[in-house]
């Protein structure tokens, strides 16, 4: 039987997940080799994932749990460090967006930058596992928060570009839900802001599936955000930042314009009327 390592403060969950792969390893006996045979894996991976340099698949931890005998243990850590992942390259991207002057964004769901206290509230808690009052009023004013970013001296430009299916989905209450589409509308306004919809006449593309985001500095540096249901991953690369530039002028140029999308927002929020 392993003993459960603890996680400490200043240690993240990839290192913890590291060291234990090399404690194990060492307490079993074996060489980086011999697991490297018996795992079916390279021996550079492995010795790269015991040193903390790559983060591995499920099926890797899945298998070396086998091997070492220890349940869902190591699967458990690196479903933790996998989620510290993911939050520390969310958070390098909201610190690029605090510095942004040029955004363009497209999305699958409505943007959150864009999004009424009301409706932020109602899809945060709408989540499968219960959360207190007091953590939901934390997260609805950090959503909230961020919006500073679209009215901030001065001002970034920001495109939306919104998949259809964001507003034939609606996410709370009719009314909650016709405030929500006001806002929109309101949003697209605003002398910085351009708001188009991609409609479903567009067929298919290959930014389906996720979100993108990509943000310019005042210097020039450009970096990209692809974000899923349940991950993201930040992009710094320039060459493959002006790849997905590429996909985002095609899906531009494939979405209604500007006076056409207001209208068929307006036309939604009519529809949504009692």
């Amino acid at each position: 039987m392993v003993d459960e390592p603890g996680l400490d403060e200043e240690e993240s969950a990839r290192e913890v997940l590291a060291r234990e792969l090399r404690r194990l390893r060492e307490v079993s006996g074996k060489t980086l080799s011999q697991l490297a045979d018996e795992a079916n894996y390279d021996r550079t991976y492995l010795n790269r994932l015991e040193n903390g340099e790559r983060l591995s698949r499920r099926d890797v931890m899945v298998a070396l749990d086998h091997i070492y005998g220890t349940g869902k243990l190591l699967v458990g850590l690196w479903s933790l460090a996998r989620r510290g992942a993911f939050l520390d390259r969310f958070k390098r991207f909201m610190q690029y967006e605090a510095r942004a002057v040029v955004m363009h964004k497209y999305l699958m769901v409505m943007p959150g930058l864009l999004q009424t206290e009301e409706y932020a509230r109602a899809l945060l808690s709408s989540a499968p596992t219960p959360i207190s009052a007091t953590l939901l009023e934390d997260r609805v004013a950090a959503r909230l928060g961020r919006q500073e970013l679209l009215v901030r001296t001065p001002a970034p430009s920001v495109r939306f570009i919104l998949d259809e299916a964001v507003l034939r989905r609606p996410m709370a209450g009719p009314g909650v839900w016709r405030g929500q589409l006001a806002r929109l509308l309101e949003a697209a306004e605003a002398p910085n802001i351009a708001l188009q919809v991609l409609p479903f006449s567009a067929g298919s593309h290959d930014l389906m599936g996720g979100s993108l985001t990509l943000l310019w500095m005042d210097d020039g540096s450009a970096v990209a955000y692809l974000e899923g249901n349940k991950s993201g991953d930040l992009i710094e690369d320039m060459a493959e930042v002006n790849q997905l530039r590429v996909s985002y002028d095609r899906l531009r140029d494939m979405s209604l314009s500007l006076t056409d999308s207001v209208a068929l927002i307006q036309q939604v929020m009519e529809d949504s009327a009692p």
